[in-house]
């Protein structure tokens, strides 16, 4: 059965040191710092690397992050993974959850995660399986 969780979270992302020698310095490296409100309960912490090109408003970024907290009143951890492009500002977005990062009561929990932002405010949309919950 597929459930839906919605809220509203806040992000901070701190840029991060490039560390010389590793990598490409054109590669943008973040560490995010989340607080989701609403059906999920959490706070997670994460990395994400990002890329601008030459062509004004396209970009690509991946991230992961763990995740921690109470989903519908359920406690535990997971990861998602994102994976992002703008093409030209045309924004495209894909956040799953990892395969069995699941943890404590959120064990065997798959998923997708919408992000959408208005006026500044960050809202999710999490259509999620989780095996036992109603």
């Amino acid at each position: 059965m597929t459930s839906h969780a919605r809220g509203l979270f806040e992000v901070t992302m701190t840029p991060q040191p490039a560390q010389d020698g590793v990598g490409d310095p054109a590669i943008g490296r973040m560490a995010l710092d989340k607080r989701f409100q609403g059906d999920l309960q959490a706070t997670s912490k994460g990395q994400m690397l990002a890329l601008r090109t030459d062509t004004e408003g396209s970009a690509g970024y991946v991230a992961l992050e763990r995740v921690e907290g109470s989903l519908h009143g359920r406690h535990g951890a997971f990861a998602l993974q994102h994976s992002g492009t703008m093409t030209r500002g045309e924004p495209q977005l894909q956040i799953g959850v990892v395969p069995d990062s699941g943890s404590g009561g959120l064990s065997g929990l798959t998923g997708t995660l919408q992000i959408t932002v208005v006026d500044g405010k960050h809202a999710y949309d999490f259509e999620y399986s989780l095996p036992g919950a109603d």
